[in-house]
Order: C-alpha cells, then structure tokens, then sequence
C-alpha cells in the first residue's frame, strides 16, 4: 500500500493535468491552477504547486516558462495522453472511468 502522501501527490499531479487540458490554449499559470486544485479539496501551497509543476515538465507532461516573473505551464501532447487515461505515467493517478 502506498502511503498517503503518495497517494496525494499522485493525485494532484492529475488534477494539474486534467486543469490544463481544460484551460484555453492548454495554459494556465500557477496562481489558477492553485485555486483549482483548492476547489477539488487539494490545499496545496504554492512551493507544492511550482514542484509539481517542474516534475511534470521534467517528464515531458507540461511545459513552464516565467514570463514576467509569473509562472506558466502549457501541456503538452503527452500530458494531455495521461490527463484523459490514454497514457500511464508513473508518479501520476491514473484517471477514474467516468470521471
């Protein structure tokens, strides 16, 4: 069994793909996708959020730029392949059928 903070992690490096896959143009910066993930019960500082963030751009899932000190992630093909369930990735939950 993983631990819980495993789990979450997990868990919330979907919810950040899943957001952008969501967002125009498939980019949001890191003060919305905070919010977001406040709003599906993800408290999450914004160190947490800019870690994720560089981990999933690590694994070629988003990319990040800072433009105008604000940062910004755009996802990338194969983000949006794990976000929708046609990709696993370890390291990220693995989307709910029908969810």
């Amino acid at each position: 069994m993983k631990p819980y903070a495993q789990v979450q992690t997990e868990d919330r490096r979907l919810v950040l793909l899943r957001a952008l896959a969501a967002a125009s143009q498939y980019r949001a910066n890191a003060l919305l996708l905070r919010r977001y993930c406040d709003a599906v019960g993800h408290t999450v500082s914004a160190d947490a959020v800019a870690t994720d963030l560089a981990w999933l751009a690590e694994q070629g899932l988003a990319t990040t730029e800072q433009p105008q000190g604000v940062l910004v992630a755009t996802l990338t093909q194969r983000g949006l392949d794990v976000a929708e369930g046609r990709a696993k990735v370890p390291g990220v939950a693995a989307p709910m059928p029908g969810a």
